[in-house]
């Protein structure tokens, strides 16, 4: 991790007092940044990955050889969808998208803590109050906000800017979740603007790329 990656980490950690704290949640994405061993690779030890296979579920191999490197790194593994993929091949957690939170049951999702082992972690990509609402409704530990900034995952579209994210991650953290910034967060002056936001810390593809 070289010159600009490292004033990143450095950034993400000042948002957060507690030193064990996670500030940094890397996401995979079909386009960007397919490989989930080179984005764990990317992240700081006791950092968390976000894999993105939402189509269908992925090799067990892969998955479980993912989960080994994950462990070694002190970094929590998330597969997004697929619950009982993620239960059964040991993952640390589940990453649902937005729309899975409308429904108990969507297309395989399963929202119930129920259906989870106790230590799950599961987050939930958010972009509005009522997302975050339906989000705590589901037991979800911790929301991802988007877009803060401008984004290359989805040019064009509208961001939601520093005081709107920091009214969203208030609004989380009044239920008990913990908010992470994301969308266009690359740099460590993009982090930085978050001070004061009461954000977690930060998630991304871009902040994985060299």
């Amino acid at each position: 991790m070289q010159g600009s990656r490292k004033d990143l980490v450095r950034a993400a950690r000042r948002l957060s007092p507690d030193a064990d704290a996670i500030t940094l949640i890397g996401m995979t994405d079909p386009e960007r940044l397919s490989d989930p061993l080179a984005a764990l690779a990317a992240l700081p030890r006791g950092s968390a990955l976000i894999w993105r296979t939402y189509d269908e579920p992925p090799a067990a191999g892969m998955l479980r050889r993912l989960a080994a490197h994950a462990r070694a790194r002190k970094c929590l593994l998330l597969l997004a969808g697929h619950p009982r993929t993620a239960r059964r091949l040991g993952t640390h957690g589940l990453h649902l998208p937005e729309r899975a939170l409308s429904r108990r049951f969507e297309n395989g999702y399963l929202l119930s803590r129920r259906d989870l082992p106790p230590s799950f972690v599961v987050t939930a990509a958010c972009h509005s109050e009522r997302a975050i609402v339906a989000a705590a409704r589901a037991g979800v530990d911790a929301v991802l906000i988007s877009p803060v900034f401008a984004t290359a995952s989805h040019p064009g579209g509208q961001p939601l800017g520093v005081m709107r994210f920091a009214h969203l991650a208030r609004l989380a953290r009044s239920f008990g979740m913990e908010p992470y910034a994301l969308g266009g967060i690359a740099t460590a002056d993009s982090i930085r603007r978050l001070s004061g936001s009461t954000a977690a810390g930060v998630a991304g593809i871009s902040l994985l790329m060299p």
